[in-house]
């Protein structure tokens, strides 16, 4: 995974919060936004009700590593926020939410 497939700037997350709306997967929300660019970039939002520092990395990267393997749709900013629920589920169930939630949202390529 490359470093520009990341939205790291704040204004980033903040253009993503006023242009789009959540779309609730019980575990995880998203929202996604065009962006103009030839690809699309992401970013996690997990705050500390999900749990200490620790914790919270950990779920980041189990989220990285669910998004590292899917193919999205090319020009599109997405926010994915996890729940506390998601520290407990398992990699697979967490990776179906997310595929499910994307394609809900027509972001993936089929």
């Amino acid at each position: 995974m490359k470093g520009e497939q990341y939205l790291t700037k704040p204004g980033d997350f903040a253009r993503v919060h006023e242009l789009s709306r959540w779309v609730n997967g019980g575990v995880l929300g998203i929202k996604s936004c065009a962006n103009n660019l030839p690809l699309s970039r992401y970013g996690f939002i997990v705050s500390k009700r999900v749990g200490g520092a620790v914790v919270r990395n950990q779920v980041k990267r189990r989220l990285r590593e669910v998004m590292r393997q899917i193919e999205l749709k090319p020009g599109m900013d997405i926010i994915i926020s996890a729940r506390p629920q998601a520290v407990l589920a398992e990699f697979s169930a967490l990776q179906g939410t997310v595929l499910s939630v994307l394609a809900k949202v027509g972001l993936l390529i089929r």
